[in-house]
């Protein structure tokens, strides 16, 4: 028996392939650890997005093969999308690697590990546009789990590598993510999250309409599903449904994530988006009307080729006059093999570095205000972590895992992970909450 550990970098999309790739071991043969020291084979699924995020992946396949040289581990492999990205480029440079299967061929997991073991160098990067593989159940349930509902991306952006390391949107069928939903609730999942490249072109390519609203209405009526969350729902697509779905769904959280990446119009036209600054403002005072408790998170790209004193004037006042609950910042990285890359003006990384930092001091006095309009109110509270025994650390509805900020509960009582306790809040930080326990709803 041989065990492995896979080490996961990159965004929710990486947690679920690596929970496939967990799921489909020969169990006759291989067995998941939780720990790196305890691994006989280290699987790195990497990321390949932007550079920092290659720096990263690079790092820890180097971290992995001094394990492996220092006898810790017997093999080094590669999966995700930096292994699809530079597969021949990975090998050659770091020769101590044993192998590499690509996005679309986590099935060959077990084929990659027996033939590793072999000795043979096993590499599989086909087969880009694969179908979902279907079937898989989780061993291990949290209370909190991802759902990819859909594989790929249509948009092309011009910035992005994506489409090229991910293939092209396939939406997986709505029955198909219904049982995985009504399995994970079985074993004890509460919130689940639904993530894909794109989440408002779901089902464009099976039903010939956009269906995200339909899917969300289906999963609601699994009967222990307390919260649904829906991330990267970009706005060319926000239909009216799914806005009425927000409106009047009770197990679909106010939560918004909506990437939008910049305001000006010539910035959005340069970068391929399918949207316009109109098209934005409308929808986002669309959704405020509707849902007036909506919390918002966007992320936007700085010195975007060509992007003019005037187009970052322009996101400065809308970022000011939105206000946005949460907001992300990237600096433009320059990714080979994109259109935005061989575009003229080119801009510095000082400027990057200052128009980044000037958005984000403007966001976190935003967030901070917006924050500490909460003391006093009563909020339920999804509790994750004992810091001690009277002490607690959880997430309200306007939070999302890893990315947002949480609150902290102060609690006399012990206090179950995965309960739903009400909460009224006593104070705020700068992207944090304060509150006192005052019952519980909900123990799993």
């Amino acid at each position: 028996m041989n065990n492995v550990h896979i080490v996961t970098l990159g965004c929710s999309k990486n947690d679920v392939d690596s929970s496939m790739m967990y799921s489909l071991l020969d169990k006759n043969k291989y067995q998941m650890v939780n720990e790196p020291s305890q691994a006989d084979i280290l699987i790195v699924n990497t990321c390949g997005f932007i550079d920092a995020a290659k720096e990263e992946s690079i790092d820890t396949i180097l971290e992995s093969v001094e394990y492996k040289n220092e006898g810790r581990c017997k093999k080094v492999l590669l999966s995700g999308c930096l292994a699809q990205r530079y597969p021949e480029e990975l090998i050659k440079e770091i020769p101590e690697i044993d192998g590499i299967i690509g996005t679309g061929n986590i099935d060959y997991i077990n084929e990659l590990l027996d033939r590793s073991l072999a000795g043979d160098l096993f590499i599989k990067i086909d087969n880009l546009n694969s179908a979902y593989i279907e079937g898989i159940r989780k061993e291990k349930v949290n209370t909190t789990e991802y759902v990819k509902i859909s594989e790929g991306c249509n948009n092309n952006c011009s910035y992005c590598i994506i489409p090229s390391l991910r293939g092209k949107n396939r939406s997986r069928k709505i029955e198909d993510i219904y049982s995985e939903v009504e399995y994970l609730v079985s074993k004890g999942a509460r919130e689940i999250i639904l993530i894909a490249q794109n989440t408002t072109d779901y089902g464009i390519d099976l039903y010939s309409k956009y269906s995200l609203a339909n899917l969300i209405k289906e999963i609601s009526k699994i009967k222990d599903l307390k919260w649904i969350r829906v991330l990267y729902l970009y706005p060319d697509h926000f239909t009216d449904d799914l806005i009425e779905e927000f409106k009047n769904n009770q197990k679909l959280v106010n939560y918004v994530d909506m990437p939008l990446q910049h305001i000006s119009d010539d910035v959005l036209k340069k970068m391929n988006r399918k949207t316009s600054k109109e098209h934005i403002i409308k929808t986002l005072k669309n959704l405020r009307k509707s849902v007036p408790d909506i919390v918002i998170r966007t992320t936007f790209i700085v010195g975007f080729p060509g992007e003019s004193d005037d187009d970052f004037n322009q996101l400065v006042d809308f970022i000011k006059d939105i206000k946005f609950d949460k907001l992300g910042v990237f600096e433009y990285s320059k990714e080979e093999g994109t259109k935005a890359a061989s575009l003229d003006e080119q801009i510095s990384d000082s400027i990057k570095e200052e128009r980044k930092n000037e958005i984000m001091a403007i966001q976190s006095e935003i967030s901070a205000e917006i924050l500490s309009k909460n003391i006093g109110k009563r909020l339920e509270v999804l509790i994750e972590e004992e810091v001690d025994a009277e002490n607690y650390v959880g997430r309200t509805y306007m939070d999302s895992p890893e990315i947002d900020g949480v609150t902290y509960v102060h609690s006399a009582k012990n206090l179950e992970i995965g309960s739903f306790v009400q909460v009224d809040v006593v104070d705020s930080l700068d992207y944090d909450l304060v509150g006192e326990i005052i019952w519980i709803l909900q123990i799993n």
